[in-house]
């Protein structure tokens, strides 16, 4: 969906870097370990569902600069966070507790897909995707799947969107891309003011270098 490729302000940069120094303790070399190496398979969502999961996240949050194998991976997370109905504290009225929002609400998109493209939604064009999320995203929808307690606005907006960005960007290669040095344990952070950074984070680069860097 979005208009531009992503283009990082920190081409240079890489938070695994940090794993030996001192920002790093054992806990978090274990947590970050395993969001690179362990991550989940399907057990909460059925197969059509968890293949439309997987091509929303790649339209929510396309990674066409990263090789397959190097791909953020944010369904199989959500999947795992669903099975053990992890919540964040706030559910938003007329939606569903969390677990039955999402079921019902991947259902809706692939019901809105056939509707209108007789295919379901992961096997449409990333163009009919993007017409059936904006869609969505406005509100303006036809399958019956949706609802009083299924707003597609508020579904889209305040569960769909949340959960996968919160996710992509608790990955360390999310992290690398805007320059974010990870967990503070245990060295933290000393300057916190307005355009001040420690020397152990990411150096910016201005855009204009990076458009120079591209022309070349």
């Amino acid at each position: 969906m979005p208009d531009k490729p992503f283009q990082s302000l920190y081409p240079d940069y890489d938070v695994l870097a940090k794993w030996n120094t001192p920002s790093w303790n054992e806990k978090t070399r274990q947590v970050v370990a395993k969001r690179l190496n362990q991550v989940p398979s399907r057990e909460f969502f059925d197969e059509l569902q968890y293949k439309t999961l997987e091509a929303v996240c790649d339209r929510i949050i396309p990674q066409p600069e990263r090789k397959q194998h190097e791909k953020v991976p944010i369904a199989p997370w959500l999947d795992a966070k669903l099975k053990k109905n992890q919540t964040n504290g706030t559910r938003y009225v007329p939606l569903p507790p969390q677990q039955e929002c999402w079921r019902q609400g991947l259902n809706a998109i692939e019901a809105e897909a056939k509707l209108r493209f007789k295919r379901s939604f992961h096997l449409l064009d990333q163009a009919e995707q993007d017409i059936l999320l904006h869609a969505i995203d406005k509100g303006e929808v036809e399958a019956p799947n949706w609802g009083k307690r299924l707003p597609p606005q508020m579904f889209f907006r305040k569960v769909l969107l949340s959960d996968i960005v919160e996710i992509y960007y608790a990955h360390p290669s999310a992290w690398s891309e805007i320059g974010f040095g990870g967990p503070a344990s245990p060295r933290g952070y000393l300057r916190l003011a307005t355009n001040r950074r420690d020397p152990w984070e990411a150096e910016e680069h201005p855009a204009e270098v990076l458009k120079e860097a591209a022309l070349k």
